[in-house]
C-alpha cells in the first residue's frame, strides 16, 4: 500500500492519478476531504490533521511500503502563520517519520519515504548575488529566509539522520528501516488544479486569470527570474527517484527543474496565447523580498547523472501544449 498525504493539493491529486494508473492500492490523508474523482482513485481515504495521534495510530494498522509525504503548510501562508507552518511542516513530519520506523519494524523492511523539498531551502544575500550566481547547486547557499524554506531544509536533514540512525539499528537487530528520499522542487505549474499559496504562484495565476478573462496583478517585478517545471514532469521526477536503485543514489535531496524565465517572459508568452490577457506588475514588497532570496537557476546534473533525470516540457511546450488548452478548457467548461 502506498501513503500520499497532503493527497488534495496540486502534486497530490496528479500523483495519485498517475499511481491509480500504475495499478497501486493508495491510500490518500487530507485535512479536507478530496474531490470526488481523486478519492475514487484510493482504496481508503482519511480526513484527518497530519499531526493527529488518532491517525497515526491508524497509519501504524496499514501495510503501507512507500510514503509521499505531500502535506506541507506553503510559502506565503507559512510567512503569515509561522507557527503553524512549524508544527505542521515539522512536527508532522516528525511524526511521520516516526511512524514509518514502526512500520517498517513491524514490516521487518524498509519502508521508502518520498519528502518534496523546495527551493526555499536556499537563501541568497541579494537580488545582484541571485543573478551573478546563476545555477545553485545542493550545497550552496543553505541559509534559507523562510520559515518554509527553514522547515524544508530540516526536514531534509531530520529524513537523512532517521535514515542513517534506524539502518544502523535495523542491521543490528535485523529490522526495518527508512528509505529516505527528496527532491527540491523549483516552481511547479500545474493546469488541472488552482494555485494554493506558493509563492511562484504568480506564473499560474497569470494564465488562469487570463482564461477567466479577468485582470491580473503580478506580485513580483518583470526582472524576476525563477526556474519552474511542469506538473506531469514533476510527478515523473518523484516516480523515477522512487524507482531508482537505492545504491546508485550518492545524496538523500537532489534539485530538479526545466527551464528558468522571467516574469516579463511569462506575460508576454501568457498575452500570445490569451490576446484579451490584461497582466500588470503591482509587486508586493514582502513576496519580493522571499522570491528575490531564491535562485534564478538550479543545477540538477546531480539527479541527471544519478538516475537519469529529465524533463519533457520546456517553457514553450508548458505553456502552449500543457497549461494554456487544458486551463482554458476549463474555464469554457465551467462557464
Amino acid at each position: 500500500m502506498i501513503l500520499v498525504t497532503g493527497a488534495g493539493g496540486e502534486i497530490g491529486q496528479s500523483l495519485i492519478a498517475a499511481l491509480a494508473e500504475r495499478g497501486e492500492e493508495l491510500l490518500a490523508v487530507d485535512l479536507r476531504p478530496l474531490p470526488n474523482d481523486t478519492a475514487a482513485l484510493c482504496a481508503e481515504t482519511i480526513t484527518a490533521d497530519i499531526c493527529s495521534a488518532e491517525l497515526h495510530a491508524q497509519l501504524r494498522r496499514k501495510p503501507i511500503r512507500t510514503i509521499f509525504h505531500l502535506a506541507a503548510i506553503l510559502s506565503s501562508q507559512a510567512e503569515r502563520e509561522p507557527e503553524l507552518a512549524h508544527r505542521v511542516n515539522v512536527e508532522g513530519t516528525l511524526l511521520l517519520l516516526q511512524t514509518a520506523h514502526y512500520l517498517g519494524k513491524q514490516h521487518r523492511a524498509p519502508v521508502l519515504f518520498l519528502f518534496p523539498s523546495s527551493i526555499a531551502v536556499y537563501g541568497l544575500p541579494s537580488r545582484e548575488e541571485k543573478l551573478r550566481v546563476g545555477k545553485v547547486s545542493e550545497e550552496q547557499f543553505l541559509t534559507p529566509m523562510t520559515i518554509y524554506g527553514a522547515s524544508k531544509l530540516y526536514c531534509e536533514l531530520l529524513g537523512q539522520y532517521y535514515a542513517r540512525y534506524y539502518r544502523r539499528l535495523a542491521d543490528e537487530v535485523e529490522s526495518g528501516w527508512i528509505d529516505f528520499r527528496a527532491l527540491r522542487f523549483p516552481g511547479l505549474l500545474s493546469a488541472f488544479t488552482r494555485p494554493t499559496g506558493g509563492t511562484s504562484d504568480y506564473a499560474p495565476e497569470m494564465v488562469h486569470a487570463a482564461a477567466e478573462g479577468k485582470p491580473y496583478d503580478c506580485f513580483v517585478t518583470p526582472d524576476t527570474w525563477l526556474p519552474f517545471m511542469a506538473m506531469p514532469d514533476a510527478i515523473r521526477a518523484l516516480l523515477l527517484l522512487a524507482t531508482a536503485p537505492a545504491e546508485r543514489l550518492r545524496r538523500t535531496a537532489y534539485n530538479v527543474t526545466a527551464f528558468s524565465v522571467s516574469a516579463a517572459t511569462i506575460a508576454e508568452l501568457v498575452a500570445e496565447l490569451f490576446p484579451g490577457a490584461q497582466i500588470q506588475f503591482r509587486p508586493d514588497p514582502r513576496r519580493q523580498a522571499i522570491v528575490d532570496t531564491w535562485p534564478a537557476d538550479i543545477d540538477d546534473s546531480a539527479a541527471r547523472s544519478d538516475w537519469d533525470w529529465a524533463p519533457e516540457y520546456d517553457l514553450q511546450r508548458t505553456f502552449t501544449e500543457y497549461l494554456a488548452p487544458n486551463i482554458a478548457r476549463r474555464y469554457r467548461l465551467d462557464c
